[in-house]
């Protein structure tokens, strides 16, 4: 883009400058949410909680299947980090 796009541009900067803001919020989010340490200790302490008689077998085991398609994905995708950060 020249410079006459970049000063007929410039009113939306702010909005340009959210938008990345927004995308990397959601790539940090999705980095934690996937990653493999983080959903092994999802995985500990719903098995506590089943043990203390918090959820039922069935709550368990849904949830339980969740985070385990989670933690394929992450496996899947191989770029995590695996240290729980």
């Amino acid at each position: 883009m020249g410079l006459i796009g970049e000063v007929l541009m410039l009113p939306f900067a702010p909005v340009r400058g959210s938008a990345w803001a927004i995308r990397q919020v959601l790539r940090e989010a999705e980095r934690i949410y996937y990653d493999p340490a983080t959903v092994r200790a999802e995985l500990a302490r719903l098995e506590e909680q089943l043990e203390a008689g918090e959820i039922t077998e069935e709550e368990f085991d849904q949830r339980e299947d969740e985070l385990l398609d989670r933690l394929e994905t992450a496996m899947r995708s191989g770029d995590t980090t695996g240290n729980g950060t």
